[in-house]
């Protein structure tokens, strides 16, 4: 069976990809580009903004249209968070976002001509994180290893709780096992990644700087990154330790969303801007040369004028690097999308 797949949203969604490939590989199917002829397409889609529902939307009807031989299967965050919209798009098969070598095996009882079949669980059930394979990216040197999924800290516009359930962390034998065969591969950089990655480990007793130290001493790495972060986490401690990792990359991706105390509480962000401020100061004091990049949000429900200039002067006292900066969108069923 030739097999397409179209990844849309955050790298733990490219990692997840990458996962399913290589397991249609080892079950010996080929994995093909999505502009070619393929016997199935797989849509991975993203739910974090409505958009992201309109692009999946997009997507899938237009290989609905251009292929209508083949098999359409969806999974990912919109189907987990809007199954009643999918199932009008009229897909062969739908699953959410758990469980994806359960779902290569429900892609081949579509391919062999049962259809309409659906996988979506209730993702606040999930109590234990998935093992997928890393790597299949072949010929690259970097590759995503997802450690950690989940995430309870349920801002106030994020649907991505609903989507992914509870914190979910890989273990270290786990993560030992895996940094390995990628150093055996010829991976000589990973990204650590997750839904929340500052919450990695909090389930099994240990700390995201337990497996960024891990991953630094693995004989073969020689460069590692980190996803994205809350700012919380990164306490004077945490700092020192990756400070003397010589491997670790100080490239920060603190989210920030606003730049207004009153709006970040309206968020349920759980820092201020003066800590953030002041956190961005001690990494610079820390790390020669960081880069420290950030995501905006602006039209949050009550935002004023006053408001968005504060996160103008932030953003410029800051400095950042680069930041994503994104329109609110609401998503219902969030507290954000009842104000």
């Amino acid at each position: 069976m030739k097999v397409a797949i179209y990844t849309l949203g955050c790298k733990v969604n490219q990692y997840e990809t990458q996962a399913m490939e290589q397991t249609l590989r080892a079950k010996g199917h080929q994995v093909v580009e999505f502009s070619d002829e393929a016997d199935a397409y797989v849509v991975n889609t993203c739910s974090v903004t409505a958009v992201s529902d309109q692009k999946s939307r997009q997507v899938i009807h237009r290989v609905q249209k251009q292929h209508p031989a083949a098999v359409v299967a969806v999974c990912g965050c919109y189907p987990q968070t809007h199954p009643e919209d999918v199932r009008k798009l009229g897909a062969d098969l739908i699953a959410g976002t758990g469980d994806r070598e359960g779902f290569i095996s429900l892609l081949e009882e579509a391919a062999a001509g049962k259809k309409n079949l659906e996988a979506i669980d209730k993702s606040f059930e999930r109590r234990v994180f998935e093992v997928l394979p890393a790597g299949g990216m072949e010929g690259r040197t970097r590759a995503m290893l997802k450690i950690e999924d989940g995430c309870v800290n349920f801002c106030s516009y994020c649907i991505i709780p609903y989507a992914r359930g509870f914190n979910r962390s890989k273990s270290l034998e786990d993560l030992k096992l895996e940094l390995y065969d990628l150093s055996a591969k010829g991976y000589k950089e990973v990204v650590l990644v997750g839904i929340d990655l500052s919450s990695y480990g909090k389930d099994i007793g240990c700390h995201l700087v337990d497996a960024v130290t891990m991953a630094c001493t693995t004989e073969g790495i020689e460069r590692v990154r980190l996803g994205s972060l809350e700012p919380l986490m990164l306490t004077d401690k945490n700092l020192s330790i990756l400070a003397g990792l010589p491997n670790f990359c100080p490239q920060f991706h603190l989210s920030l969303q606003s730049g207004c105390d009153a709006t970040l509480k309206r968020m349920n962000r759980h820092y201020d801007t003066a800590f953030y401020r002041e956190l961005v100061q001690r990494i610079r004091s820390r790390f020669d040369n960081p880069s420290i990049t950030t995501d905006l949000m602006v039209g949050f429900p009550g935002e004023t004028e006053e408001d968005f200039q504060d996160t103008l002067d932030v953003v410029e006292k800051c400095d950042f690097d680069s930041a994503f900066t994104f329109i609110y969108s609401k998503r219902s069923g969030t507290p954000a999308a009842k104000m």
